[in-house]
């Protein structure tokens, strides 16, 4: 612990940021005022005296994370990355939420320098911070030795009530207190306030009461009382065995006479009147974004001492290297995600010449992926025999034992592709989460703010089709596939047999620059022929071709399973004097992006084109045109045997051939 801030000098540091926020959220005429004046005092406490970063190395491992999952107060983590030496100019803070500024309205993940995580949606930083610790956990269990931890940081959060409404934040939390991480500390600005009014309006739960029961380590203190709030920190930190949730009772936009305590200050401007009057109340002597000087000497100290840790830690880490050579290797290999040259041919050969689900195929592929990639890590929400995520031999990650490769995430999707996200931006680990496609729905905000943020995570989403069958159109997804495709960003790959499973897997784990998901089904599918002397890294394009006709009448293009569906139904074509020429397109977004040249050469101009698959079409449009058909799904399935909803569907090879026949004519 630090002993910078006395008192005095706390609070004169807390409205230096009350006015640095109040000023800025001013100035924009847009913003969020009274979180960052009501939570200042316990941002002062945690980043005076506990917080462990370095503003000259933001990627250094060992550094504490601080997480602002009540992202509308970025006010708040902006004058702190100000006054604390991170590459953020007060131009840039005078620039709040202006075209082109490092200050956005919310805290966004590589856009700003220290901001750990985009946050916005609620609930969202609560689940990540999670992941970030679960993460550390594992990587200290990795790598921590008697003569020196390489890990001993821990995961800060600043969280509000309309993060602890969320239902995510039940999720997170209950799988945090079940794991016992207890490097989390997590402070709660309990400010009863919400852009309604008061809490009361719809909750009146006993948040303390739950996050007991939930495992969790409980302090309510005054969140305006330094020497409370300091105290109760560090009781925090000295908790390992359980997360920690610190209640502060905290006034909104405190200082305010008109108001504080009041709903108005939530998301608008406190105005230029109350402004003025906030600062005669508050004996704010200064103007607009001006910092004192004794404030930038008490931050500079800090900084100053910071940095000496950090020069410890690298003298250690140094010395532990030498030391722990293996170990050191293991390091090189995690947080830089290395990956063997050959990585595609070793995954092909993983599922050479095999038939079977591509759910079954993409566990084999795992197996040989995680063989190779010690960072690969995760789990499923509850469903790993179904979707065949397990790590053989790689054993499970409990209370008190991380060193597994497997997680299991109960059933919470919410809170699973959160904790994954976490994890990714935690930095050693390539994390997965898998569950049934129809679910995605579930985890949905978390896949979305991946590939906001580029994040290497990859969601195995089974049981893809209305080939679910007898469950019934709750679990047979129709709108899904197309509904992950329009997040940009987003790599979704749906493969059709064995080596485009393995090499959607290798796409994933190439891709350090966002989110993959694996679209698999359920059912067994048949390996498909390819053209002699083809390039067997072809599905890598995109889209390729898989069956060729000397002057094709028609195109049929389809993904995962309805590949095999338009090669037979091309042979029924065939029969009828129809020329068609087949194409696999596991990853329309790939293929899209390739040069115009290659997609002319696999969809020749002038030819009719088809489009064929077990969902909605409109991610196919775009190649389709106006002029070209699509073969699939547009109402919600039926609970009947697969092959009963194929005939029902007109998703069989007669049915396929029929419609393309009348289409061609």
């Amino acid at each position: 612990m630090s002993t910078v801030f006395t008192p005095q000098q706390a609070r004169r540091m807390a409205d230096t940021i009350r006015f640095l926020a109040a000023d800025a959220v001013e100035k924009a005429n847009s913003g969020h005022p009274g979180l960052p004046m009501g939570a200042a005092d316990m941002a002062v406490a945690l980043w005076g005296g506990f917080l462990n970063v370095n503003p000259a190395d933001t990627a250094w491992a060992n550094r504490d994370r601080f997480v602002l999952s009540a992202g509308h107060g970025s006010m708040l983590l902006y004058s702190l990355l100000h006054l604390f030496g991170f590459d953020l100019s007060m131009d840039e803070l005078k620039n709040f939420r202006q075209w082109g500024s490092r200050t956005p309205g919310h805290p966004e993940f590589g856009h700003t320098p220290g901001v750990e995580v985009t946050t916005g949606p609620l609930g969202q930083g609560v689940a990540t911070g999670v992941g970030m610790a679960l993460a550390a956990k594992m990587a200290a269990e990795r790598f921590n030795t008697p003569d020196f931890s390489p890990i001993s940081h821990r995961v800060f959060a600043l969280v509000g009530d309309g993060d602890l409404q969320e239902g995510i934040s039940y999720e997170a939390a209950a799988l945090a207190g079940h794991l016992g991480l207890g490097n989390l500390v997590y402070l709660y600005d309990s400010n009863s306030i919400t852009i309604e009014g008061t809490t009361n309006l719809a909750w009146s739960e006993d948040v303390a009461k739950r996050f007991e029961a939930a495992g969790w380590h409980i302090q309510k203190v005054d969140g305006h009382d330094h020497q409370q709030l300091s105290a109760a920190i560090q009781n925090g930190i000295s908790e390992t065995a359980k997360p920690s949730l610190i209640i502060c009772r905290t006034h909104i936009a405190f200082g305010s006479p008109g108001k504080q305590d009041s709903s108005g200050s939530h998301g608008s401007p406190l105005g230029k009147d109350e402004l003025a009057a906030t600062r005669k109340n508050l004996n704010w002597e200064l103007g607009p974004f001006e910092v004192p000087a004794e404030v930038r000497e008490l931050c500079a100290a800090r900084v100053a001492e910071m940095q000496k840790n950090y020069d410890a830690w690298q003298a250690g880490f140094a010395a532990w290297r030498r030391a722990n050579p293996d170990k050191a290797a293991l390091w090189d290999a995690t947080w830089q995600k290395q990956l063997p040259e050959d990585l595609a041919q070793q995954l092909l050969a993983a599922v050479d010449g095999k038939e079977s689900a591509t759910r079954a195929l993409s566990g084999a592929v795992l197996q040989k992926a995680a063989e190779l990639i010690p960072a690969l890590a995760g789990g499923s929400a509850d469903l790993s025999p179904s979707n065949n995520s397990d790590i053989k031999g790689g054993g499970s990650v409990e209370a008190g034992s991380f060193g597994g490769r497997n997680l299991h995430f109960g059933i919470r999707e919410h809170a699973m592709g959160a904790v994954c996200n976490g994890m990714a931006l935690y930095g050693c680990f390539i994390p997965y989460g898998a569950t049934f496609l129809v679910f995605s729905d579930y985890c949905r905000p978390a896949v979305r703010l991946a590939a906001l943020m580029q994040q290497q995570v990859v969601y195995i989403f089974t049981h893809d089709s209305y080939a679910v069958g007898e469950d019934g159109p709750t679990h047979q997804p129709i709108e899904h596939t197309a509904s992950l495709r329009m997040i940009p960003g987003l790599q979704v790959i749906r493969p059709a047999d064995a080596a485009e499973t393995a090499l959607a897997w290798y796409a994933a784990l190439k891709y350090h620059s966002g989110p993959t998901a694996l679209i698999l089904t359920r059912q067994k599918l048949p390996l498909l022929p390819r053209i002699a002397g083809s390039d067997p890294t072809q599905p890598l394009m995109g889209g390729y071709l898989l069956a060729d006709v000397a002057n094709p009448a028609v195109v049929l293009m389809a993904s995962g399973s309805e590949v095999s569906l338009a090669l037979d139904a091309a042979k029924l074509l065939a029969g009828r004097g129809v020329n068609a020429r087949v194409v696999s397109v596991p990853d329309l977004g790939t293929f899209m992006a390739q040069p115009a040249e290659y997609r002319a050469s696999v969809l020749p101009a002038g030819v009719k084109r088809v489009a064929i698959e077990a969902g909605r079409g409109e991610s196919w449009g775009r190649l389709l045109g106006e002029a070209g058909l699509f073969i699939g799904l547009e109402q919600f399935g039926a609970s009947a045997p697969a092959e009963v909803l194929a005939e029902q569907f007109g998703l069989t090879p007669a049915a396929v051939a029929q419609k393309v026949a009348a289409f061609v004519k």
